[in-house]
């Protein structure tokens, strides 16, 4: 059986629906993972904010246009009398939930419970049309079987076994329709897998039910080797490993979730990445394949801060990168690249909620050099650092100011940090580069 996820784009208008259906309906049995319709987190998120800032009035104008929009799109997909009038129902319950929320008191659990109504009214809106059109599908509850731990990780036991309740107690059918991003937290409340997680649902979902294939259909075909929205020009890529998309999507690919291969590739089930409005299109396959070497594609990844660490004392000085590191730890704040020399440490991170407390601890032993609206390019390629075409990727030094390189860390990945405004000049200049002179 495979899995199937569908973006926000590809449920976001009556016309991509349809596209949906026509994708779907190949009268193969299939699990398919939905995220909410477009635009809609975003004004669920609004929303949340109103109520976090005491804004009642607001929040209860969004609510209102929201759900007028949501009834433009049942009156063009239902003509159905009857199914009209349960969709409209439904959606109407979901919309009493968002107004009611907004006599509660604000709370972490309050904004998950309002941001996951996005994708509880996708599901039942497009499960309702393909009954409509006599399609046999059947709802999944998503809350009923998706959860993470205390390190929010998927809790991969429960998820298998009552995943497998969930299926067995649904009617029989050719379709099964689940909600992607929503989960619970170890303590069973309402949770979510964070921005893009529907990916992350679909393969966590594969890797349970051990299925044929994941595919995630977007609006673009497939991964491509550069950022179609700075570069002009960019190509589709056909393979990737799953090494190669897991260091494109956590540095910044936004097609795919950072954790979405890591369910499946221990099992090798491929991931297909294809667009919803050119189902033709080969898209990209995604599995444990490495037969071509070389860099294959380029992602920037934004919001960096780059840290310079200084100490006379560094020479020599048993324990001091351990010292470091502690800091960051406590803080629990990732570390993304790191450059090293005799008297200093230079290194990145996109979260600065706790800088200020990091710089603190950090000012107690050394001196601090900050250097904040960063960005990292990663060119990513199997075995890439061993690549005989590699070196003429460094003629990027000859026109821009490059802060930190990282190479050697892996095979597979090359980081160069830049200013944020040189990004969209880098990425130009090194689509020229590699993608004219390197051999793929």
């Amino acid at each position: 059986m495979k899995v199937l996820k569908f973006g926000g784009t590809s449920v976001g208008s009556v016309e991509n629906i349809w596209n949906v259906k026509n994708i779907i309906n190949d009268g193969e049995k299939k699990v398919v993972v939905l995220s909410a319709m477009s635009g809609t987190t975003n004004q669920l998120v609004a929303i949340a904010k109103h109520i976090a800032d005491d804004e009642t009035n607001e929040a209860t104008e969004k609510i209102n246009k929201l759900h007028e929009t949501y009834f433009k799109v049942i009156d063009n997909l239902f003509q159905d009398a009857a199914l009209n009038k349960d969709v409209k129902t439904y959606v109407s319950s979901i919309f009493n939930v968002l107004v009611e929320s907004t006599y509660k008191p604000f709370s972490m659990y309050l904004e998950n419970e309002i941001v996951a109504q996005g994708e509880l009214l996708s599901t039942y809106m497009v499960n309702s049309y393909l009954k409509q059109e006599g399609i046999s599908s059947a709802l999944l509850p998503a809350l009923d079987f998706m959860k993470i731990d205390a390190d929010k990780d998927p809790d991969i036991n429960y998820i298998k076994t009552h995943f497998k309740a969930t299926f067995e107690k649904a009617e029989d059918s050719e379709i099964y329709i689940t909600q992607g991003f929503i989960c619970l937290d170890d303590k069973g409340s309402i949770s979510n897998l964070q921005r893009g997680g529907s990916d992350y649902t679909a393969t966590i979902i594969g890797a349970a039910i051990n299925a044929e294939e994941v595919q995630i259909w977007t609006d673009i075909d497939g991964m491509h080797n550069n950022d179609p929205r700075y570069v002009e020009n960019t190509r589709p890529i056909s393979n990737l490993s799953f090494d190669e998309a897991a260091e494109l999507a956590y540095f910044g690919a936004k097609i795919l979730h950072p954790q979405t291969v890591t369910p499946v590739r221990a099992l090798n089930i491929p991931v297909r990445l294809k667009n919803t409005m050119n189902p033709e299109a080969f898209g990209t396959l995604i599995n444990n394949d490495h037969s071509e070497n070389g860099v294959k594609a380029m992602a920037a990844k934004d919001g960096i801060t780059a840290i310079k660490i200084k100490s006379g004392r560094m020479l020599q000085a048993h324990g001091f990168l351990k010292k470091v590191f502690e800091i960051f730890e406590a803080y629990e704040t990732s570390i993304d690249m790191i450059t090293t020399s005799e008297v200093a440490v230079s290194l990145t991170i996109d979260d600065d909620r706790n800088l200020d407390k990091i710089l603190a601890e950090l000012e107690k032993f050394a001196t601090i050099e900050v250097d904040k609206n960063q960005s990292i390019i990663c060119l990513v390629g199997h075995s890439v650092v061993n690549h005989s075409e590699t070196y003429k990727l460094f003629q990027i030094l000859q026109d821009v100011k490059i802060r930190m390189i990282s190479y050697g860390g892996s095979n597979n990945n090359i980081s160069l940090l830049v200013d944020t405004k040189n990004k969209i000049n880098t990425l130009q200049k090194l689509n020229d580069y590699l993608f004219e002179l390197v051999t793929l």
